[in-house]
């Protein structure tokens, strides 16, 4: 429900807003007098019942999953994966919201969302709206209630993770009553609130979808290493991005949000850290084995070194900046080496386990070769040497 409230100051007025406009103005053009304060009431409400049955849809799937065993327990891997997806959903909304053109559109949602099947049933609720019948508020909130809205998709994905028809229809129930304080005043003062209003509302929301966003990734002690390895994935995916465009042209088009991404999940990682493991007891450190300090010093400096490429992945900076702007961003290569350092040192899975299995020995084997991989993949010799030259891409300088 706080999802749906805070969420609905921005995102809800910004996205549905329009749409909740649209139904008033037609409806005015009928009745002069304007829309009454039930139709908003009965739309909304429609709305929510949309949700609360989608919900227990996709709580009924979560069940399968639990019963199977793969939502077992908070520390399940498919429960944690599905905490990590909703909180990079709601970081990744949140950023366009505050700045529309900083991320690309997710490419498997901006169809839905934006295109013309978006549109078209957009005008069709519309036009249903001015129709006199007594349903037609609850009809148009049943439709309103399965348009795509990535901000939604976030909540079904807490729905799901219930794995309890009931209280994943509960939880869609909640975030939609959440949103309706906000959405029946947008529809009753429709006619004062202005473009630069909603859009000013829509911004703000950003950040508190951001906000949301983070503490999602940060609310479980299991989170530690999930963020921590899916930072280390996307750092090496940002890396190797322009090299390999010629084959895969996807991790280009999308570096800045993979290496944004991997920043904050850096910042997660860090963190889960400071509150579940030191407790905010730096004095901790100096009592742990050398290998164990070696590892947090490589991570902090690592993350260090990865925070003014973050703070400038915006195009005005690298334009201002110029060719400091790669010598800026270039300090992920180290980052990369001491993360990886920081992982095979003190991750519960490598040589900060005390036990020393060969399964860690494996691990700190597979994370060694994926990063001298990524660092050879940088450097054009190695393309000579297997003479791929000719499809190496290299950097932009100017």
């Amino acid at each position: 429900m706080t999802l749906g409230f805070l969420g609905s100051f921005g995102h809800c007025v910004g996205m549905c807003g329009p749409i909740t406009v649209a139904f008033s103005l037609s409806r005015k053009r009928e009745h002069q007098k304007g829309l009454p304060l039930g139709f908003h009431i009965w739309l909304n409400l429609g709305r929510i019942v949309s949700y609360a049955l989608v919900g227990a849809a996709i709580g009924g799937l979560g069940s399968a999953l639990l019963t199977s065993g793969q939502l077992a327990g908070i520390g399940s891997e498919l429960r944690q994966w599905i905490a990590i997806l909703t909180g990079i959903m709601l970081i990744w909304f949140g950023l366009l919201q505050i700045k529309p053109n900083f991320l690309p559109h997710l490419p498997f949602l901006h169809p839905l969302m934006q295109g013309k099947w978006h549109q078209r049933l957009s005008s069709a609720m519309a036009e249903l709206s001015t129709k006199p019948h007594w349903w037609t508020p609850i009809l148009l909130g049943g439709v309103w209630g399965l348009m795509p809205c990535g901000f939604l998709y976030a909540a079904q994905l807490k729905a799901a993770e219930t794995g309890n028809l009931w209280i994943g229809a509960a939880t869609m129930l909640a975030f939609g009553l959440g949103t309706m304080p906000m959405m029946i005043g947008v529809g009753v003062s429709a006619s004062k609130l202005s473009t630069d209003k909603r859009s000013q509302l829509y911004r703000l929301g950003g950040w508190v979808t951001l906000t949301i966003g983070i503490l999602t990734l940060l609310r479980t002690d299991a989170m530690v290493d999930y963020t921590g390895h899916a930072s280390l994935i996307l750092l090496m995916f940002a890396l190797i991005a322009r090299p390999i465009s010629r084959f895969w042209a996807q991790p280009l088009k999308y570096r800045r949000a993979i290496g944004v991404g991997a920043y904050v999940l850096a910042v997660a990682h860090t963190g889960h850290m400071l509150e579940h493991t030191l407790q905010w007891n730096f004095d901790a450190i100096s009592f742990m084995l050398p290998l164990h300090q070696i590892g947090i010093w490589a991570g902090i400096v690592a993350l260090v070194l990865m925070t003014p490429a973050a703070l400038t992945s915006f195009d005005r900076l690298q334009i201002t900046l110029g060719k400091h702007w790669r010598q800026i961003h270039l300090l992920a290569v180290p980052a990369l080496v001491l993360a990886a350092i920081h992982t095979v040192l003190i991750g519960s899975h490598y040589l900060g386990d005390f036990e020393g299995t060969w399964v860690n020995k494996v691990m700190v084997a597979i994370a060694s070769v994926l990063v001298i991989g990524v660092l050879l993949i940088r450097l054009p010799i190695c393309w000579s040497l297997f003479s791929l030259r000719k499809f190496y891409i290299p950097p932009n300088l100017k």
